[in-house]
């Protein structure tokens, strides 16, 4: 740009406020940072998970269980190709704070389904193996510093032993990675048989059934054939896709995505003014300057685009660095130690705030900069 000595000596002129207004934007651009995050930890596996996939739940609420006799019946439904079923467990090791999901599961079908599982194969044939056995996501294990070998115990809030005992030790036979940056490696999946014949109540029930269909394009279609299977019985079923249960889990939070945008455009709207007002005032205070510069030659697309360039180039600085500072703070992972699994800054949410940064800094500098193409040279100089 030949005249950026300009643009930067412009923005050097007033120091303390060009660094309080690039603090404000950076301080705006972390947090917009730490909400993608969040948003992502809540809600990120719904446009994730596979399009095949449907969860079958009770039609009442999730809490509700259904009969593990369902699952013959589904099978035989047409469009479905495999149904398997988990069922919240809800324990704590050692302390409460210490939550993480554990579900009971049959095996061979769970990692099936779930092909984003990554298991290495001995430790697969040692979980079959070993009715206590049990497999944990990598997050977790380094979370607790677990290895295969290790006997847990996990303190369940809702099932109670045969004994009386709500105290359950399982055998880590595995530790399983994600195929994806988004897969969820913080659950701990034990076999089902082994929680059936040891559970005291309850028996013959599950939490929920995940089925695949042969067409994802005939999902729905199916989805009203397994509840059509169910209707009028004492457990009727929802079915949904795998995304919209997600979803519902993170709903019970509240509606993140309208959260996160109220405050951010709260915060955005104070930057907007925060930084206009800053353009604006230097424009007032160079009246004198650009009417030199209209005199010696500069039309009003010049002037224009120098204080464009100035709004720009201050917002961008602001922006790249919260940005930058965000992917640096969220690159360590769940700050709630298990609360949020998912916890990272989307590249893609990146990107959105590059963009950001460039239309606050257009926004703000575009007024400022047509008041200076309108700017009389008489008028102008009189100020000098």
């Amino acid at each position: 740009m030949r005249y950026w000595h300009l643009v930067w000596g412009n923005l050097r002129r007033k120091k303390t406020r060009t660094v309080l207004t690039l603090l404000s934007i950076v301080v705006a651009f972390v947090l917009f940072g730490f909400l993608s995050a969040i948003r992502q930890a809540l809600t990120g596996g719904v446009s994730l998970e596979g399009a095949n996939r449907l969860i079958v739940r009770h039609k009442v609420s999730i809490i509700q269980m259904l009969p593990e006799s369902y699952k013959r019946r589904m099978e035989r439904i047409p469009g479905v190709a495999l149904v398997t079923h988990q069922t919240w467990f809800g324990g704590i090791y050692q302390d409460p704070k210490n939550f993480f999901m554990q579900n009971p599961v049959q095996p061979a079908e769970f990692m099936d389904m779930h092909p984003e599982v990554i298991l290495p194969p001995d430790q697969m044939k040692a979980w079959l193996q070993t009715r206590t056995g049990a497999v944990v996501g990598r997050k977790t294990a380094d979370r607790f510093h677990w290895k295969v070998g290790d006997r847990v115990p996990i303190q369940s809030s809702i099932w109670g032993q045969k004994d009386g005992s709500f105290l359950w030790e399982f055998d880590i036979v595995g530790i399983y990675d994600g195929r994806d940056k988004n897969t969820d490696t913080t659950p701990l999946f034990f076999r089902y048989d082994y929680f059936e014949e040891a559970r005291r109540g309850g028996k013959g029930t599950v939490g929920w059934y995940t089925i695949r269909v042969d067409d994802p394009a005939k999902a729905a279609e199916v989805a009203l054939r397994v509840d059509a299977e169910f209707e009028n019985s004492s457990a009727e079923t929802k079915t949904e896709p795998e995304g919209a249960f997600v979803q519902a889990w993170a709903k019970q939070v509240g509606d993140i995505a309208v959260i996160t945008a109220s405050i951010l455009g709260a915060v955005f709207f104070t930057i907007l003014l925060v930084t206009g007002n800053t353009i604006s005032q230097s424009v007032r205070e160079r009246t004198g300057e650009l009417g030199v510069l209209k005199a010696i030659g500069f039309t009003d697309t010049q002037v224009l685009s120098l204080v464009m360039a100035e709004s720009c180039l201050l917002a961008l600085i602001g922006g790249v660095a919260g940005l930058g500072i965000a992917w640096v703070l969220t690159s360590h992972g769940d700050p709630t130690g298990g609360l949020l699994p998912l916890f990272f800054f989307p590249a893609g949410d990146v990107v959105a705030g590059l963009g950001l940064s460039v239309a606050l800094g257009i926004v703000t500098g575009f007024f400022p900069a047509l008041q200076a193409t309108r700017l009389r040279v008489s008028d102008a100089l009189r100020k000098i």
